[in-house]
């Protein structure tokens, strides 16, 4: 079904999944900052009944405002801001903005983990869900490891089988193959049911895979910014990133294997001319990513931080 827009400002919707496609934590992240900077609170559930394998994404206990232990299962939720009536604002609190200052209120966000099974299922309820909200854009977030020098800037891409998004946002057209995740079977239920969507993936360093990336979170907002014309503050990101890269020389100073590893890294990015704006780059990383554990070239394997 085929539903007409939402009156200007479109009402954007940026998913991102817990697993797969979430290397260094990055979208998850960057969900999560925004969900702070904007008060969201939950707006929606799909519950995690037949879609989540329980041994992998256990449900957690915790104690609620009044003491009260509690079971958190692992849903999807979609989140958003309240409007009510009355209700002082703080002048003072960052919040995401226009250019001309006004907060932004039309955004929501959709977050929970990659599902184990029934993934048609799963789509049909999110389309759902965005059908419901009146939802007019969504933004799939993705991050994978890669052959990506930490000292460098993230690469990010941007693909679309949506002709406006491309000529809109300088999207490309995928011409991956392969096996894909959530987000990409969400892009084909969203394009069945009309609703117009762009794929947003950033490249993390494979050799740091234990800790989150907060570098890639940056590059993944300063996007965002660009697609939705808005102002997001960075808060505490930008020194966190810095502190990242800063470790990883640390570490590789005193680990000549890794040091001249990135050092391979770096001149192969140099001397490539901007591989992130090639829609065969990005397959190529794609069909990397999806080797589980592959040696390189040297017959080893790169060492990790």
């Amino acid at each position: 079904m085929t539903r007409q827009p939402h009156p200007d400002p479109a009402r954007v919707l940026i998913a991102a999944f817990e697993g797969w496609s979430d290397a260094g934590s990055a979208t998850t992240t960057a969900l999560q900052h925004i969900g702070e900077l904007i008060g969201a609170e939950v707006l929606h559930t799909i519950g995690a009944d037949g879609f989540v394998d329980f041994q992998v994404h256990r449900p957690r206990v915790r104690f609620d405002d009044q003491g009260h232990r509690v079971l958190e299962w692992p849903e999807t939720r979609l989140y958003g801001t309240v409007q009510r009536p009355g209700e002082p604002k703080d002048p003072a609190a960052e919040t995401v903005h226009r250019i001309d200052g006004t907060p932004v209120t039309d955004l929501f966000l959709l977050a929970g983990v990659e599902p184990a099974r029934d993934w048609t299922s799963f789509a049909d309820e999110v389309v759902d869900v965005i059908q419901a909200w009146g939802i007019d854009t969504v933004i799939l977030l993705g991050a994978m490891f890669s052959d990506a020098p930490h000292s460098r800037p993230i690469a990010v891409s941007l693909s679309s089988d949506d002709p406006d998004q491309r000529a809109r946002t300088g999207a490309q057209r995928s011409d991956y193959e392969g096996p894909v995740g959530i987000a990409s079977i969400l892009a084909f239920a969203l394009a069945d049911a009309g609703i117009s969507s762009v794929s947003l993936w950033a490249q993390v360093p494979h050799y740091v895979h234990s800790v989150p990336s907060p570098k890639a979170t940056l590059a993944i907002l300063d996007k965002l910014e660009e697609l939705l014309d808005v102002v997001i503050p960075r808060g505490e990101l930008l020194t966190e990133s810095n502190d990242w890269e800063a470790s990883i020389n640390r570490i590789a100073a005193d680990d000549e294997d890794m040091a001249s590893y990135i050092r391979r890294l770096e001149e192969a990015r140099d001397a490539s001319a901007s591989p992130e704006a090639t829609g065969d780059a990005l397959a190529y990383e794609f069909e990397k990513f999806l080797r589980d554990d592959e040696p390189d070239d040297e017959g080893g394997t790169p060492p990790t931080a």
